[in-house]
C-alpha cells in the first residue's frame, strides 16, 4: 500500500452465531467495510458463512469476506464481539458469568497480540458486565471500549410508542437508560416529538416499557432468539464510527460521577465518532429516574462483585 492509497477498512467479527453471522451478514448488505473476517471457535461455521456471502457479492457492493484467524485483527478499525456460553440447565446467572468472563479472557488475550489501535465494540451478554471486564482486561482507554448497551431497547421503545401513536418511530425522541436488563429504565421525563410531549396515559406508559423490557423473552419464546434488530443496531454503531458521526447513541460505557454513579457500565446516551465514545451526554433527569438508575447500577456492581472482577 502506498502512501497516497486509502487504507481499506476492516471489520472483525468474534463468534458467528445468529447474531455474529446476521450482523456481519447486515454490514455486507449495507456496504460498511472492504474486509470482513469472521472468527470462530467452530472454523468450519465461518468458513461456511464467509462462502455463503461471498457468492452474493455480485449483489451487493464490492467486500472481501473471509473466515480468518486472530491475526487478522491487525488491521481492523472495529472488532465486533458476539461470542459467548448459552446457559445451561440449573446453572444460574453468576455461574454463566464466570463462563463468559473466561471466555472473554482468552479472546481479549488473542485480540491484543494483534491490535492495539482498533474499537472494540461487544454484544453478548450481559453485555454491561462483559464490556466493564474487556475494559479492564484490554487496559485501553475507555472510549475505545463500547458495549451495545441500551440502543436497542431505545429503538424498541420508539418503535411502540410509534405504534401506539400512530407516528413514525423514528420522529420518537426516548431513551431506555441503565442496564441492557430487567432493571432498565424508560426516561419518560424526556420523551418527546420534535419537542411536544408524548400524550399517552400512565397505562400505556407503563404497558409499553413492560412490552420493551420484555421483548427479548417474547422473542425467544417465539422462535429461538433475538438477531436481526441487533444486527442493525451494531451495524448503526459501526456506521457512527467509520463516518466519524459524532450521532448521539445509547450504548454502554463507563460511567464515573454520572448522578452519583461510578465505575460501571450502563447504556446512557453517548457521542459516538470515530475515536468511539467522544463524551457521555448529561441528562437532567428527575429524582424517581434517578433512583431507579441507582439501582440498576447498583445491581450491576454487585454482580461483578460476585464474579470477583
Amino acid at each position: 500500500m502506498t502512501e497516497n492509497t486509502p487504507k481499506k477498512t476492516r471489520i472483525v467479527v468474534i463468534g458467528v452465531g445468529a447474531v455474529g453471522s446476521t450482523t456481519a451478514y447486515t454490514l455486507l448488505l449495507r456496504g460498511r467495510m472492504d474486509e470482513l473476517v469472521l472468527i470462530d471457535a467452530n472454523k468450519e461455521k465461518a468458513v461456511g458463512d464467509a462462502l455463503d456471502m461471498n457468492h452474493g457479492i455480485p449483489f451487493t457492493s464490492k467486500a472481501k469476506v473471509w473466515a480468518g484467524s486472530y491475526e487478522d485483527c491487525a488491521d481492523a478499525d472495529i472488532i465486533i464481539i458476539t461470542a459467548g456460553a448459552a446457559q445451561r440447565a440449573g446453572e444460574s446467572r453468576v455461574d454463566l458469568l464466570k463462563r463468559n468472563v473466561a471466555i472473554f479472557e482468552s479472546i481479549t488475550d488473542q485480540v491484543l497480540q494483534y491490535n492495539q489501535t482498533g474499537i472494540l465494540l461487544i454484544a453478548s451478554n450481559p453485555v454491561d458486565i462483559m464490556s466493564y471486564f474487556t475494559w479492564k482486561k484490554s487496559g485501553w482507554p475507555v472510549n475505545r471500549v463500547i458495549g451495545s448497551g441500551t440502543i436497542l431497547d431505545s429503538a424498541r421503545l420508539r418503535y411502540l410508542i410509534g405504534d401506539k401513536m400512530q407516528i413514525d418511530p423514528r420522529s420518537v425522541h426516548a431513551h431506555i437508560v441503565g442496564e441492557h436488563g430487567d432493571s432498565e429504565l424508560p426516561l419518560w421525563s424526556l420523551a418527546n416529538i420534535a419537542g411536544s410531549e408524548i400524550l399517552l396515559s400512565e397505562e400505556d406508559k407503563l404497558e409499553i416499557f413492560a412490552n420493551t423490557r420484555d421483548a427479548a423473552y417474547q422473542i425467544i419464546q417465539a422462535k429461538g432468539a433475538t438477531f436481526y434488530a441487533i444486527a442493525l443496531a451494531l451495524d448503526r454503531i459501526c456506521t457512527a464510527i467509520l463516518r466519524n458521526e459524532a450521532s448521539v447513541l445509547n450504548v454502554s460505557t463507563l460511567l464515573q460521577d454520572y448522578h452519583g454513579i461510578n465505575d460501571v457500565f450502563l447504556g446512557v446516551p453517548c457521542i459516538v465518532d470515530h475515536s468511539g465514545v467522544r463524551e457521555v451526554l448529561s441528562l437532567n433527569i428527575n429524582y424517581h429516574e434517578k433512583q431507579l438508575l441507582q439501582k440498576s447500577a447498583d445491581k450491576l456492581k454487585g454482580l461483578i462483585e460476585s464474579i470477583a472482577i
